[in-house]
């Protein structure tokens, strides 16, 4: 009768455990998936520059001028 009572605390501990490993792992994952800074949370600064090109806010000298300052 002992045994049922240990047994259900060591499968809780094992369950938790396993939550433990398995939740590092993802955040591991996540940690070196995401770099520093990378493009994959929002646009590119060169993309916001060509769609601001492309609907009028900027000229082409003005849009050359701040490619050219991205590209350097």
């Amino acid at each position: 009768m002992m045994m049922d009572g240990c047994g259900g605390g060591m499968l809780l501990g094992s369950l938790l455990f396993l939550v433990l490993i398995v939740g590092g792992i993802w955040l591991a994952v996540r940690a070196f998936q995401g770099g520093s800074g990378s493009s994959a949370t929002g646009p590119s600064a060169m993309g916001v520059l060509e769609e601001r090109f492309a609907r009028g806010e900027i000229d082409r000298e003005e849009f050359e001028d701040r490619r050219r300052a991205l590209e350097s």
